[in-house]
């Protein structure tokens, strides 16, 4: 079950087969919409997706809306690359 309001609201569900061969349902791919962003942000070497997200929207759980609005982004090059340009969205108020 999908929460109303969820990022994965509006993805279809799937049937798949898994490694044993049974036939279980999965969430389909979903497409990550164009956010723009509200704030670009210089990384430091103290940053983390869930702590960026806990400053701009006071919820770590919303780390996936900073992950949305970047191009593919590993968690831990933050650490790794101090002065790194990170947009930074709009809350969308969503649940996650």
């Amino acid at each position: 079950m999908i929460i109303k309001g969820s990022r994965y609201e509006g993805t279809p569900i799937v049937e798949v087969t898994d490694a044993k061969g049974r036939q279980v349902a999965a969430i389909g791919i979903r497409i990550t919409p164009r956010a723009p962003a509200g704030f670009v942000h210089t990384t430091t070497d103290n940053d983390r997706l869930d702590l960026l997200a806990y400053h701009y929207y006071r919820n770590p759980e919303k780390f996936w809306l900073v992950g949305d609005a970047n191009e593919p982004l590993d968690p831990l090059e933050l650490l790794r690359t101090p002065g790194r340009h990170v947009l930074i969205p709009p809350d969308r108020g969503t649940k996650g």
